[in-house]
């Protein structure tokens, strides 16, 4: 079984750098800035994102080391993905992620909103200065999908009727846009050709799609010690995922209980029975697997290394999340 430690082998000193650049990037300005980065930033997160940007680029650019450029692309990718989740955590009020404490609720909703602006204002001043137009339009999208992905999010809390192309279409918005942009964002700094950088973008949309699904099945699954979240968060706040959306196929009687909001006591612990009995989960863990499958394909051009193998494990990693 692949571990974070071992996946991450290869760009494990550039990981390290660059957790304490993002310290040092966020928090220059203000205490309580500074504050937030340290607890945002020195959080257990498994830095999946920067480091598949990593790998990329060391997949890419083979004998020569990776550029300066890379590295911030890395961070910045970072700072996206941070500030949607401060803004995240505001919009759906959660008190942990990680198992640790969110910002708003350890500083206060105030703070938790100017951070995750700032967080995404500095981004867009560090992109700018990367100087490379493509760069720039690929991750500018990754903030206006961000906030697609919330409003219709928002527009479809309890929709029954919720179709599993339109959870795609969401999730592509919320999870798959950012890895796939800055996937093909790293292969272009690293001047690959054209149809190379359109199989990394596809890479990381169909990673970022199996990570979303295998995310939304472990809610259902998980305890909340190991998802450092309350278990049962997305029902329970009417976003309705995969295994709900399978279920409700099979069971008549969920569509009332959805509809109705969990109103009465015992509801949603009820909703969650019939999930779990149902072919939801089975059926989202075929479709995380698909996507998985799908990733790797996209990655036959690049020349062997311990990156690209690194960029392959990586499915293996994102569906052994799942047992």
């Amino acid at each position: 079984m692949t571990s974070v430690t071992s996946l991450f082998a290869p760009v494990e000193a550039d990981l390290h750098t660059l957790t304490e650049n993002l310290k040092k990037l966020v928090g220059a300005r203000h205490p309580i800035l500074y504050a937030a980065a340290e607890h945002l930033f020195g959080a257990q997160g498994k830095r999946v994102r920067p480091a598949i940007v990593l790998l990329i680029a060391r997949a890419t650019m083979l004998d020569q080391d990776i550029t300066p450029r890379h590295r911030r692309l890395a961070e910045i990718t970072e700072m996206i993905h941070t500030a949607s989740l401060v803004h995240d955590d505001v919009v759906d009020e959660s008190e942990v992620r990680r198992g640790i404490p969110t910002v708003h609720s350890r500083f206060g909703n105030r703070v938790a909103v100017l951070a995750g602006d700032f967080l995404f204002a500095q981004s867009s001043w560090y992109l700018a200065n990367l100087d490379n137009l493509d760069v720039v339009k690929l991750l500018s999208e990754v903030i206006m999908d961000l906030a697609e992905g919330e409003i219709q999010q928002g527009l479809n809390l309890f929709n029954t009727s919720l179709s599993i192309e339109a959870y795609l279409e969401k999730s592509y918005y919320k999870a798959a846009s950012l890895i796939a942009n800055s996937a093909k964002a790293a292969g272009l700094l690293s001047g690959v050709s054209t149809s190379m950088a359109e199989n990394l973008y596809s890479y990381g949309r169909h990673i970022g799609f199996a990570f979303q699904v295998v995310d939304d099945i472990l809610d259902f699954t998980g305890s909340t010690e190991a998802l450092g979240k309350p278990a049962g968060s997305d029902i329970k706040s009417g976003n309705l995922t995969a295994p709900t959306l399978y279920a409700l196929e099979e069971k008549p009687y969920l569509e009332a209980l959805i509809e109705g909001e969990f109103i009465q006591a015992g509801d949603l612990e009820q909703a969650i029975a019939l999930i779990k009995e149902s072919q939801g989960i089975e059926r989202s863990r075929e479709l995380a697997t698909h996507h998985a499958q799908l990733a790797v394909e996209h990655l036959t051009e690049l020349p062997p290394s311990t990156s690209r193998q690194a960029l392959i494990d990586m499915a293996e990693y994102v569906l052994r999340r799942l047992y």
